[in-house]
C-alpha cells in the first residue's frame, strides 16, 4: 500500500529532474555581460567609467566624432585620455558625475586623420588615473541613422 503512494511521487520527482537537468549545464543569458546600444562599454581600467563609446564617420572615413558618457563615481575629479588615429584628446569629468560626449547638448571629440570607415571597428586607446591604458574596438558607424545624422563630420 505505502510502494502505491510513493510511486507518483517518485514518478514527479524523477521527470522534474529530468526535464530541468539541461538548464542546470547550460549557461543562463542573463548572466553574459553585453553591450546593449550602438557603442561599447569600455572594461574599467582606472576611476573614470566609458560607456556607448561609439564613432560616427563621414564617407572617407578621415574624421570621426567621439561619441560617449564618461563616468566619475569617485570624490575627485579626473581626466580621461582617448587616443584614436595616432591623436590623443582630454576630457576632464569633475566628481560625482556623467560628462555626456556628443547628446545631452553636448560636443562630440572630433578625430581628424582616423582611416575608418563606417562599418568597420577601430583601435581606441582609454586612459584615466593611475590605471592601465586599454586599447579596445570600438564601431565606426555612419548618419544613415536618424539620431546620429547630426553627428556626422563635415568635410
Amino acid at each position: 500500500m505505502n510502494t502505491r503512494r510513493l510511486a507518483p511521487v517518485a514518478l514527479a520527482a524523477a521527470l522534474l529532474v529530468g526535464m530541468t537537468g539541461c538548464s542546470m549545464i547550460s549557461p543562463q543569458a542573463t548572466t553574459i555581460a553585453y553591450s546593449a546600444a550602438d557603442g561599447v562599454n569600455i572594461p574599467d581600467s582606472g576611476p573614470l567609467k566609458v560607456r556607448n563609446a561609439l564613432l560616427v564617420a563621414d564617407e572617407s572615413g578621415e574624421r570621426a566624432n567621439f561619441l560617449a558618457a564618461v563616468v566619475n563615481d569617485t570624490d575627485k575629479a579626473a581626466t580621461l585620455s582617448v587616443t584614436a588615429g595616432g591623436t590623443e584628446k582630454t576630457v576632464r569629468v569633475p566628481a560625482r558625475s556623467t560628462v555626456s560626449l556628443g547628446f545631452d547638448g553636448a560636443d562630440p571629440i572630433l578625430f581628424d586623420g582616423v582611416d575608418a570607415l563606417p562599418g568597420t571597428d577601430l583601435e581606441v586607446t582609454f586612459h584615466s588615473g593611475d590605471g592601465q591604458s586599454i586599447v579596445y574596438s570600438v564601431p565606426v558607424l555612419d548618419g544613415k541613422l536618424a539620431y546620429l545624422a547630426d553627428f556626422v563630420p563635415e568635410s
